[in-house]
């Protein structure tokens, strides 16, 4: 197996890392335009394996001949949010970037598996789909694994319980319209409504939806260690054949009442990319507030298309 990371900087570079140091894959490639980037990181993270002690070979390169005949691409290339941006300031510039860098990659790799990471991440996943031709359940966006996590951390400093007992789920788009379902939340089983005051439980819903922002805030750049384990435990998934299910922006037809759009919803992973959207009954808010997300999504795309024929 053979994984290609576009994308050097902080997100990408975890990335690899991180699929690396599971020692699952023959070869991890990190390509980004920067000449000696990804190089001199590819080199550095080699070091390391005689002490965390994995065989990934770790490649680094600026020639998309090098990722030839990958089984999976993982997409970080794009600019970064800085402080008072919001995911949709990054539209124009970074579906020019993405649509680039997955043509090139696309080229060499014409069965691969892509997940998009660059944001705004639903309209950029639908930027990688049209750019790659690819069938849609081999193009999906890392989002709700992200946002799960940060929602699972939250809980879990809240009640004190460990991470591991505390399952969740989201869905929507990735960002303030997120749709985070409370009474598919559980810990060891116990539904968080039961652990937890709804207002509490409200406060950290609005937490999580602004997680990405709150550390742009703190570091004046975006987050990269958990997005870069987020998008490796969906590359694993994949690469183990595992069926997982896990929250990704996936390509809707009729579920959930959306139609031709990538959102956020639940997906079981496996060798084929996307093998099962799993299907859930909503409530009619719930039902609503997808809806709402779903639109801000489509808003997005609409937004491009005008910004791409200007």
């Amino acid at each position: 197996m053979k994984v290609t990371v576009i994308g050097a900087g902080n997100v990408g570079a975890t990335v690899a890392e991180c699929v690396a140091r599971k020692d699952m894959v023959e070869q991890v490639v990190l390509i980004d335009i920067v000449d000696g980037l990804p190089q001199g990181k590819a080199l550095d993270m080699a070091q390391s394996a005689p002490i965390h002690l994995f065989d990934t070979r770790i490649v680094g390169t600026n020639d998309y001949a090098d990722t030839a005949n990958s089984d999976i691409c993982v997409i970080t290339a794009g600019l970064a949010r800085k402080p008072g941006m919001s995911r949709d300031d990054l539209l124009g510039k970074n579906a020019s970037i993405v649509q680039s860098v997955t043509q090139q990659f696309a080229a060499h790799s014409p069965n691969a598996i892509i997940i998009v990471v660059s944001n705004p991440l639903d309209v950029m996943t639908y930027v990688a789909y049209m750019a790659s031709g690819f069938p849609s359940n081999r193009v999906m966006g890392m989002a709700g694994v992200l946002d799960t996590a940060r929602y699972r951390a939250f809980i879990s400093a809240e009640l004190g319980v460990s991470v591991r007992d505390i399952n969740a789920l989201l869905m929507g788009g990735h960002g303030d319209t997120m749709v985070p379902l409370p009474r598919f939340t559980t810990v060891a089983g116990i539904p968080l409504p039961e652990l937890m005051p709804a207002e509490k439980i409200n406060a950290i819903v609005e937490r999580t939806k602004f997680g990405g922002g709150e550390i742009v805030k703190l570091m004046g750049t975006s987050a990269w260690y958990a997005p870069g384990a987020a998008a490796a435990e969906m590359v694993e998934a994949i690469v183990k054949d595992s069926g997982r299910v896990l929250p990704c922006a996936v390509w809707l037809n009729g579920e959930f009442g959306q139609q031709g759009i990538f959102v956020g919803a639940p997906t079981r992973l496996g060798k084929n990319g996307v093998e099962e959207i799993v299907k859930i009954d909503l409530t009619a808010d719930e039902m609503a507030l997808m809806q709402h997300s779903s639109d801000d999504v489509r808003t997005n795309i609409e937004a491009l298309k005008r910004i791409q024929s200007a």
